[in-house]
């Protein structure tokens, strides 16, 4: 398959989710997860289909908006964020989803008010527990949730998590479900902000068809879309 199949099979398995769990397709957005890929793919799975290009790392991203290979397409932060790379993502993308903490959400406040612009932001859930990943505790996330609704530069528009690891059909629905009600219960706690709360980022090539069965508005696919990732170049891990 080429990618162009590959974007049509995912778009049709996307939809046929969305259609068994009651939903409209188009609420759910197809975020091409593009980690090690090259600006020629990028560019293919734009032409394929893709509208939203979700990229892991600030050194690829650079490159590849010098390269204007998102081209036609929106950007996304979906990876892990330092705060002394905020300044090359802040202004750059559309949507951070990797927000965890309160002194990221100040540094990309500060870097946005000296662009004078407002960055759309989700934050990420640590919802399975887990030490090697990032993310906020679930019973933390309506402080951090307040705290960004305070700032004059970021705008909060939703959630994100990536849930254990797991090979068994089915094991994420947990984390999912979990997920959708807290994506509930912190849309109550922010009444003022219900027109831009309305994201909630979950699921990735193995499972995002639990995912939208539980209430994904956006995932994140990879290998799925471009196949198995090629070897990460020495140069770009970061």
């Amino acid at each position: 398959m080429n990618i162009q199949e590959h974007v049509r099979a995912v778009q049709q398995r996307v939809a046929a989710a969305a259609e068994a769990a009651g939903r409209d397709p188009g609420e759910i957005t197809l975020c091409a997860a593009t980690k090690v890929q090259t600006d020629e793919s990028i560019r293919a799975a734009i032409a394929a289909g893709i509208t939203v290009c979700g990229e892991n790392r600030v050194q690829e991203l650079t490159a590849h908006l010098a390269a204007d290979a998102y081209a036609g397409a929106q950007v996304h932060f979906i990876g892990h964020l330092q705060t002394n790379k905020v300044n090359k993502v802040v202004g750059k993308v559309s949507l951070i989803h990797s927000v965890d903490s309160p002194r990221l959400l100040q540094a990309i406040d500060a870097q946005a008010a000296k662009l004078g612009i407002v960055q759309d932001i989700l934050l990420e859930v640590n919802i399975g527990g887990e030490e090697s990943k990032g993310g906020v505790a679930p019973g933390e996330t309506g402080d951090l949730a307040a705290l960004a609704a305070q700032m004059e530069h970021v705008r909060l528009c939703g959630l994100m998590a990536i849930p254990p690891i797991s090979q068994v059909p089915g094991a994420n629905r947990q984390f999912f479900q979990k997920m959708a009600q807290l994506f509930v219960d912190i849309k109550k706690e922010m009444a003022h902000n219900l027109s831009n709360f309305n994201c909630l980022s979950m699921g990735m090539s193995g499972d995002f068809e639990d995912a939208i069965a539980e209430g994904a508005t956006l995932v994140r696919v990879g290998t799925a879309l471009f196949g198995p990732r090629p070897p990460m170049h020495p140069d770009n891990t970061k």
